[in-house]
């Protein structure tokens, strides 16, 4: 009798294990797609560019500790016109489970959470050539309330291709932020409930493309002068991001064109 009594016990164990060998598989067998037509690229950057200087920013120790980045390049241009372009690039070549993902922090969060305020102009988003590849970029307009406004552009790479989805997965927070409509919400509350966030995790699962693995996070901007057509602010960025990156190859990290 004891052991009729154990079988569906057994079973069960057998049953539960098996499920969670499931959950643990699933992720990494789901999310393995490539986009064929693509290639597979890091972006190199350069600290010279004809016709600008470069200098190095350090970045704060406490954004080291949240990116968990194994490259970091941050500074800026300047050229004899006046114009500034500022730049950085962050790059995870290999991803563990645990760690928190390179793209949570983009400036819809970071920015508006030291003060930036979120300027809602069209459009949100450009699509940019970059050598061989096509970006979807971020693209907001940021000021301090004091006058300084920075247009700024950003995207990312998994696995050395660009992100069939966009990255604008904190815009309604960082706009909800600042408008401290949710004042006793942490901000993990609020992206719970924002169906932007929501929307980008089902087309990252309906895409299928990989999640974990190497990232690269990249931002450029500007600060826009009072009075200025902002178009010209946009075409700046759009003309330096090829000037600034170059493509080298994922696997060997050797530039493309001295191949």
């Amino acid at each position: 009798m004891s052991c009729v009594l154990k079988k569906p016990g057994a079973l069960s164990t057998l049953l539960f294990s098996a499920l969670l060998g499931v959950c643990w598989v699933f992720p990494d067998w789901w999310y393995s797609h490539s986009d064929t037509r693509q290639g597979r690229r890091w972006f190199l950057e350069k600290a010279v560019v004809p016709g600008w200087h470069y200098t190095k920013v350090p970045v704060a120790k406490s954004a080291e500790a949240i990116l968990v980045a194994d490259e970091l390049v941050s500074g800026e241009f300047t050229n004899g016109n006046g114009e500034l372009v500022r730049v950085f690039s962050a790059k995870r070549i290999r991803e563990k489970k645990n760690e928190i993902g390179l793209f949570v922090h983009t400036p819809d969060r970071c920015w508006t959470e030291t003060g930036w305020k979120l300027e809602q102009q069209a459009p949100d988003s450009v699509e940019v050539p970059i050598h061989s590849m096509r970006m979807i970029l971020e693209r907001r307009i940021f000021n301090r309330g004091s006058g300084d406004r920075e247009l700024v552009l950003f995207g990312g790479l998994v696995g050395g291709q660009s992100l069939p989805y966009r990255l604008d997965h904190n815009l309604s927070v960082g706009m909800r932020h600042q408008l401290k409509a949710a004042a006793d919400h942490s901000g993990a509350t609020l992206r719970a409930s924002d169906q932007r966030f929501w929307k980008r995790v089902w087309e990252s699962f309906w895409s299928r493309r990989q999640l974990l693995g190497p990232k690269q996070f990249i931002r450029i901007s500007t600060p826009l002068k009072r009075g200025e057509d902002i178009a010209l602010s946009d075409a700046l960025l759009r003309s330096f991001l090829p000037q600034w990156l170059e493509e080298s190859d994922f696997s060997t990290g050797k530039n493309v064109s001295r191949q």
